[in-house]
Parts: C-alpha cells; structure tokens; sequence
C-alpha cells in the first residue's frame, strides 16, 4: 500500500511526458478530433500557439514527476491540465472518458500522499 503513491506519481510522469513530447516528436498518430466543438477548440488552441504552452507544461510536469524532485510544483502545474482535459472530454467530446479518468484518478492518489501540498492549498489564513 505505501508504494501506491509512487506507483501513481511514475505513472502520471510518464503519460505525461510521452503524450506532451509526442507534440514533437510524432511517434503516437493522433486522431484528428470529432466534428463540431471540439474541432474547433482544437483548432483555436493549436493555431494560437496556446497547445505549445501546455505541451510544454505537460513535459515539464511528467519530467519532474518521474525525476522524484519537485513533486508538488509538478502537481500543482498539471492539475489544470488534467481538469481542462476532463472538461474538453467531458462537454465538447462526450465521449472518451477512460483517460480524464485515470488521469484524475492518478493525480488525486499523488496529491493526496503530499499531506504538505494539501495542507498548504487548505490552509485558512
């Protein structure tokens, strides 16, 4: 049981870090998004630059993940990230749930093992 967390933090690192250099690098095809808004919202986001940044954020994230170092930056850069891929499986896809979920699942099992991140978000002051 005590090893969970850390099975959990490698595992986010390394979907992390693959799915945001796979940007780059293009060794996993990407299937071109459903017709409709997501379409569109792919095709806002990647025009404007805007997915770069969150690729970029996304590696920085899994990379710090799996290096052990940092963990809480690392946390706290990629929780965003998992909510809004939720959001865009969730209201614009409405399909495709398996990954936002396991995802979701893996970030609240690392969370949830830095009692001193959560301590801080919590924190009443």
């Amino acid at each position: 049981m005590k090893h969970i967390p850390t099975i959990a933090r490698l595992l986010l690192g390394l979907i992390f870090t693959v799915f945001g250099a796979n940007m780059w690098l293009h060794f996993i095809p990407i299937p071109p998004p459903p017709e409709g808004p997501a379409s569109n919202f792919m095709f806002a986001i990647y025009g404007s630059g805007f997915l770069t940044v969150v690729k970029m954020l996304e590696v920085t994230g899994g990379v710090l993940l799996l290096s052990g170092r940092f963990t809480n930056l690392a946390l706290i850069l990629l929780g965003p990230v998992v909510v809004n891929i939720a959001m865009y499986h969730f209201f614009l896809v409405k399909g495709g749930y398996e990954m936002p979920v396991v995802l979701g699942v893996l970030s609240l099992m690392a969370l949830f093992s830095r009692k001193d991140l959560v301590g801080t978000i919590f924190a009443a002051k």
